[in-house]
C-alpha cells in the first residue's frame, strides 16, 4: 500500500525545522524556513535565513528550484509572513510576485513595523492566494526570541542557574563551587550561542570571574553584560578584558574602551529603578534575548518585577549544607523536567 501523501503541516514543519538552523545566527532578524512544494506535490526548492544580512530564506528556497517554469503551479510554505520592505536585502513579497508563485502559505505574520500585514497585502494585491495560521502556535513559539523584541519592546529574558539538592547556588560568602556536571556545562554553552547575550550581577563577576563565552560549543560569541554599580570590578577580571562586545551598567561615568561600553542608569540600587533603563538601553542596542546567569540579586529583581520569559534551573545531587541560598519559585506556568547527565532540569515557561 503506498504511502500517504504528505499534508500542509507536514510541509510547514519541515519549514520551522529548517527555520531552526538559523537560531543564533539570524539576530537581530526572525528565523525563517521556507519550502516550495511543486504540482506534483514534492518539494522542489527549500532554504533558511542562514545569517543576519544574508538573502532570506525565500530568496534560497527560490534558488534551489532547478525547473523555475513550475513556480506558477508551485506553492510556496513560510514560517513567517514575507518582508515587503528594502532592508538588508530586497522585498521577498516582490521576489514571489515576479516569480508568478501559484500560492503562499504563511505561519504567522511579523510584527515588525515596516512589514506588519504589508506583506500579505502585496502578494493578495497580486493576484496571489494566500493562507496563513497554519502551525501559527509552533512557529510563534520557534520564533519567540524576535516576537517578544518587537511586540514587547525588550530582550527575551531566560533566567538560568543551578542549585545544589538542599537549595544552595554558591558556598558561604559567595565562594564558587561547581554545583552542576559536565553535560550541564555542555549545554549551557549551547545556549550561549542561541542568546544574543549573557547578563552577571557584580558579585557573580567578582567572585566567579567568568569569561561568559561560548568556549565549548561552536556557535556566535554573545555580548557580555555586567551590573556593576560602583565599579567595583578590577580591571584584571576577564570580563573587562575587551575580547568580545561587554556592556557594563552602572550609577557612575566612565568612559568606553575597544569592545567595552559603561552605560549609566538611574537609582540608587538594582531595583525596579533600573531595570526598565536598562532594558529600553537593551532594546535599543537591538539585543533580542539575554540569558540571565546570577546572581541571587539580579535574579532576585527580575523576579520580583515579574520580568521574565523562561526559568532553567539545573538541580543537583550534590548538598552544600550552607552557602547562598538559590532563588525560591512559586510561579505559574509551563514546566518541564529532563535528565541533564547527572542533574535535573527544571523549565518553566510564562504563561
Amino acid at each position: 500500500m503506498p504511502a500517504p501523501a504528505p499534508d500542509d503541516a507536514f510541509f510547514m514543519r519541515r519549514a520551522l525545522d529548517l527555520a531552526a538552523l538559523g537560531l543564533g545566527h539570524a539576530r537581530p532578524g526572525a528565523i525563517v524556513g521556507c519550502v516550495v512544494v511543486g504540482p506534483e506535490g514534492d518539494i522542489i526548492g527549500e532554504g533558511w535565513y542562514e545569517r543576519y544580512g544574508g538573502p532570506h530564506a525565500e530568496v534560497n528556497a527560490l534558488a534551489a528550484v532547478r525547473q523555475p517554469e513550475l513556480l506558477p503551479q508551485s506553492r510556496v510554505f513560510v514560517t513567517l509572513e514575507p518582508c515587503a520592505h528594502h532592508g538588508q536585502t530586497p522585498p521577498c513579497a516582490d521576489l514571489l510576485i515576479e516569480k508568478r508563485v501559484g500560492e503562499v502559505i504563511v505561519c504567522h505574520d511579523d510584527p515588525f513595523t515596516l512589514v506588519a500585514g504589508r506583506g500579505l497585502a502585496k502578494l493578495r494585491a497580486a493576484g496571489i492566494p494566500v493562507q496563513t495560521g497554519l502551525l501559527a502556535e509552533e512557529g510563534r513559539w520557534l520564533n519567540r526570541r524576535f516576537l517578544t523584541f518587537h511586540e514587547k519592546k525588550r530582550p527575551y529574558l531566560v533566567l538560568k542557574w543551578a542549585e545544589s539538592a538542599d537549595g544552595f547556588l554558591a558556598g558561604p560568602h559567595f565562594q564558587p563551587v561547581q554545583i552542576s556536571g559536565p553535560q550541564a556545562g555542555l549545554l549551557t554553552h549551547q545556549w550561549r550561542t542561541q542568546e544574543a547575550a549573557i547578563l552577571v550581577g557584580t558579585r557573580t563577576a567578582l567572585h566567579d570571574n567568568p569569561r561568559l563565552s561560548a568556549r565549548d560549543w561552536p556557535g556566535p560569541q554573545p555580548t557580555r553584560l555586567v551590573i556593576d554599580k560602583n565599579l567595583a570590578l578590577p580591571p584584571t577580571h576577564h570580563v573587562l578584558d575587551g575580547s568580545q562586545p561587554t556592556v557594563v551598567y552602572t550609577l557612575r561615568e566612565r568612559a568606553a574602551t575597544p569592545n567595552l561600553t559603561f552605560v549609566k542608569l538611574p537609582g540608587t540600587a538594582v531595583s525596579a529603578d533600573w531595570l526598565p533603563a536598562m532594558l529600553a538601553d537593551l532594546h535599543e542596542r537591538g539585543i533580542q534575548s539575554v540569558l540571565v546567569e546570577g546572581g541571587p540579586t539580579v535574579l532576585g529583581a527580575l523576579l520580583a518585577a515579574d520580568t521574565w520569559d523562561e526559568i532553567r534551573i539545573f538541580r543537583s545531587p550534590r548538598r552544600l549544607e550552607r552557602g547562598i541560598a538559590a532563588p525560591r519559585l512559586g510561579l505559574r506556568g509551563w514546566q518541564s523536567q529532563e535528565k541533564v547527565g547527572e542533574d535535573d532540569l527544571f523549565i518553566w515557561i510564562k504563561d
